[in-house]
């Protein structure tokens, strides 16, 4: 059985049409089906339910994907590990990162590529769930987001900061003078909020209902570059996290305020998927992770928020 027909049958699975598959491996379409046939002929067992196109997998085509997609992973490791023996870490390292956790991740990139600057990052803003399918898939090398809010499954953590909450809205706001606020004052106002199919937002669903209270929001947005727009308008506010100010640099005519009444904290950090030996980026990411500091970066944000 060859590497080369695993891939094969791992690309057909994700394209579910032989020649766009057979496109994707620069092969011809014969090519591609002939290294299949030969695949379920070493493993014995049918892997692609056949007819006039590709109907999908057989049972013992799905154990083999998820088998083959390990396998190719483990393959492609090897083969970097041996080549970053010889002139250190090169490829892209692939990070899926909550939409929450993005005012951290520039700080853990800094910290890779200085370890392994022959090396790339390529971060992709994802929700907690995209994240595990990503890691579950080796699609992705690692992940930040929450740890003890809907925790993601089969995967090492390791922990990174503590998210906690601020009110915000322009200088303008009649609110704007206080250096506190309960949630009940916070979810009484316009909110801009993110989607409630995002992790943040359910997670101040969970604190709002914690006090008796409902979060509800006259607009809604997938991203925070959303929500800023909206703010700069001055139509509405928002709760957000405190690294929030890190993101956006503390615009001078917004007002971050302390959220009280509860005081709620999400502890954010990084996930791997929970495998042995680790990949070489893997590796390199918990070492790079290992050397921040990001309690004390958003410590000094909460000292002047």
């Amino acid at each position: 059985m060859l590497v080369r027909h695993l891939s094969y049958f791992v690309t057909l699975a994700r394209e579910q049409h032989f020649a766009r598959a057979a496109e994707a491996c620069n092969v011809a379409q014969p090519t591609l089906s002939a290294a299949i046939r030969k695949l379920e002929e070493d493993l014995q067992v049918p892997l692609v339910v056949r007819g006039h196109r590709f109907l999908g997998l057989t049972p013992e085509g799905e154990t083999v994907l998820a088998w083959g997609r390990q396998i190719l992973s483990d393959h492609d490791s090897l083969v970097a590990d041996l080549a970053g023996l010889r002139r250190g870490l090169t490829g892209t390292l692939r990070l899926g990162v909550v939409p929450t956790a993005m005012p951290a991740v520039s700080s853990l990139s800094a910290q890779f590529a200085e370890a392994h600057p022959k090396a790339t990052v390529e971060v992709r803003s994802m929700t907690s769930r995209a994240i595990q399918r990503g890691l579950d898939s080796f699609e992705l090398d690692g992940g930040l987001t929450y740890l003890d809010s809907d925790p993601l499954e089969n995967v090492r953590r390791i922990p990174l900061y503590r998210e906690r909450y601020a009110f915000v809205a322009q200088c303008g706001h009649p609110l704007a003078g206080r250096t506190a606020l309960s949630w009940a004052e916070a979810v009484d106002q316009r909110l801009c909020l993110l989607h409630e199919d995002m992790q943040n937002r359910r997670i101040l669903n969970r604190i709002a209902s914690s006090a008796g209270l409902t979060m509800t929001a006259s607009v809604e947005s997938d991203s925070f570059l959303g929500i800023f727009s909206h703010l700069m308008q001055g139509g509405w506010s928002s709760i957000v996290p405190l690294g929030f100010a890190r993101l956006f640099g503390r615009p001078a005519d917004l007002v971050l305020i302390d959220l009280i009444d509860p005081a709620a904290s999400q502890l954010v950090g990084l996930v791997l998927s929970n495998r042995d030996p680790l990949s070489p980026m893997a590796r390199a990411l918990t070492l790079a992770a290992a050397k921040l500091r990001l309690e004390e970066e958003f410590a000094d944000i909460e000292a002047t928020a």
